[in-house]
């Protein structure tokens, strides 16, 4: 199992948001190359970096920041959500040397779009599917839609995604524990793989993922807690790739 350090970037800094609120992030450095070179250093497999801003404005508005990370470290995979709503940025970003792009709101709203761009790009499309109650929520998680996760999810299977980023909104950003039974449901239902997202907070979360990893959970993304020391990153990393 992969443990993703999250790399969220706002006005250019790196921050956190509780429950995907940009009115309350907390801003953990200024300086988001040194920051995946921190975490590279520890053992990351791979990154998962987020455009914030992009992600409420529709369109990438860190763009030379993620393509400083991926220059600075072209032997980790990159990960990007956020703002990825037409093919000419997915392109922008796979030709800067990123690896994956996730598509969450566009993939909602537009789901032909993924089908789409699955066929275009294979193996470089991931959908991120953010939820609350087994509802999927859009727009930077201010609206919470009628789809069903398992629903959404499957579709997006059979249309060649390469796998599915879950986010637990309710949990995302405030410590509580990772809805284990919710991401391991979602795992057994489809068969590419399931990343899970959203409330890790220590050692005892990641040994609760890897009793599920075989139901299909590939890999966990965290964020808070390797910031706020809750977590640390080298000795879950290596307890996470045991499983």
């Amino acid at each position: 199992m992969l443990l993703i350090p999250a790399i969220d970037l706002k006005e250019g800094k790196c921050v956190r948001l509780r429950q995907g609120r940009m009115d309350d992030d907390t801003v953990f450095s200024d300086d988001p190359v040194a920051v995946a070179g921190r975490w590279v250093a520890a053992g990351a497999k791979r990154l998962h970096l987020v455009d914030l801003d992009g992600a409420f404005a529709g369109k990438p508005r860190n763009a030379d920041v993620i393509h400083a990370i991926v220059e600075a470290y072209p032997d980790v995979p990159v990960q990007i959500g956020g703002g990825i709503r037409d093919e000419e940025t997915i392109q922008a970003y796979l030709d800067a040397g990123v690896e994956y792009v996730i598509i969450g709101t566009k993939a909602v709203n537009e789901p032909h779009f993924v089908r789409n761009m699955a066929l275009e790009y294979p193996r470089h499309i991931i959908v991120g599917l953010d939820a609350k109650d087994g509802k999927v929520a859009i727009d930077g998680w201010s609206k919470l839609s009628k789809h069903d996760v398992i629903d959404l999810a499957q579709h997006f299977e059979a249309d060649g995604v390469e796998a599915i980023i879950y986010t637990d909104i309710s949990r995302d950003g405030m410590m509580q524990g990772v809805n284990i039974e919710a991401t391991a449901r979602l795992a057994r239902a489809i068969r590419i793989p399931v990343i899970a997202s959203g409330g890790i907070t220590n050692i005892d979360d990641i040994k609760a993922l890897g009793a599920v990893a075989r139901d299909g959970v590939m890999g966990a993304i965290t964020g808070r807690a390797i910031y706020e020391g809750t977590l640390d990153f080298a000795e879950a990393e290596k307890l996470a790739e045991s499983f």
